[in-house]
């Protein structure tokens, strides 16, 4: 069973940056497609970047600014986020598959963290 806790969340101007991490334990994270997900008030859970073997996948909201990346010594994934705005306020989730399946579709993720708050004020 993987499990999965993210952190790094915060609070951060418009226009700054914030590195949000994933470590796993219970499974390696080479081996998964991880990604992340957000959630603002009110809204439905959506897919933000996603890493798989060698490749890096990005909604279109976040591409250019955001990055993902994987650190295989320890076990950790990262969401590198710059040139923040207000309207990236969300929780932010790292989610894992277990086998590969759609890379931005929420359903299709087995594995998930509990969330870290991202709050980008105007």
């Amino acid at each position: 069973q993987v499990q999965l806790v993210e952190s790094g969340g915060g609070l951060v101007q418009a226009g700054g940056s914030l590195r949000l991490s994933c470590a796993a334990s219970g499974g390696t994270v080479s081996t998964y497609t991880t990604g992340w997900f957000r959630q603002a008030l009110g809204k439905e859970r959506e897919f933000v970047a996603a890493i798989r073997w060698g490749g890096t996948y990005y909604a279109d909201s976040v591409r250019g600014r955001f990055t993902i990346s994987r650190d295989n010594a320890q076990n950790t994934v990262y969401l590198q986020m710059r040139s923040l705005k207000p309207e990236d306020t969300a929780v932010y989730y790292c989610a894992a598959q277990s086998r590969p399946k759609s890379v931005d579709v929420r359903a299709d993720y087995d594995y998930w963290g509990q969330g870290t708050q991202v709050t980008v004020s105007s």
